[in-house]
């Protein structure tokens, strides 16, 4: 085993997977949003590219069988097993400022994703700076997309000790933000703790 680790609701993680490696995020109690970012790893350039992503898999949602693409055109990581059905990557991570047009001018200070990716950036000094906060996954999260080609944040489909695996097929870095948010029901009003656990090839 690499590691494993529960992350606390509203904390962060970030960590390296080596190519080959299983890395899996669990749901422990279930409702709860795990926002996403992969970098390649030296060379954190290259990186997860959703809209790349959208197109190899030719669907909204990931699951089982999705290829996670980098912005160089890589397979970065594969879902191989998947127990909560799908996972947003459209609705990106919740901030201070979308906080605050979305729901209230209070609301702005309330700790949020981007705030955690930053922070873990700053804390672990490995040469990313927030520019390079981009495009993420919502593993758990349920986006549904309208009629009318909108999103709607509603009620989480996953529960507790759902799991999605991956396997690294590149060097990798995952940074992660176990959301905070409790201004919509992304984390059934209730942020709860996830764990995270990767094992060797």
């Amino acid at each position: 085993m690499i590691f494993d680790h529960i992350i606390p609701a509203g904390d962060g993680f970030l960590h390296v997977l080596p190519a080959g490696c299983r890395f899996r995020i669990t749901d422990s109690e279930g409702n709860q949003a795990v926002d996403t970012l992969f970098f390649a790893h030296p060379d954190s350039a290259e990186r997860y590219d959703a809209t790349a992503t959208l197109q190899a898999q030719r669907r909204v949602y990931l699951t089982t069988g999705s290829r996670l693409m980098s912005s160089r055109g890589r397979t970065m990581l594969t879902i191989t097993e998947d127990t909560c059905g799908r996972h947003d990557t459209l609705g990106g991570a919740c901030a201070c400022e979308s906080n605050q047009v979305r729901y209230a001018l209070d609301k702005r200070y309330m700790h949020a994703c981007r705030e955690t990716f930053l922070l873990q950036i700053a804390t672990n000094q490995v040469g990313l700076t927030k520019r390079d906060c981009g495009h993420n996954i919502n593993f758990f999260m349920n986006v549904p997309v309208t009629p009318e080609g909108g999103l709607s944040f509603a009620d989480g489909i996953s529960g507790p000790g759902r799991f999605v695996e991956m396997r690294a097929e590149i060097d990798s870095l995952v940074l992660i933000s176990n959301c905070p948010q409790l201004n919509n029901p992304c984390n059934g009003w209730n942020p709860t703790p996830v764990r995270v656990q990767a094992w060797a090839a």
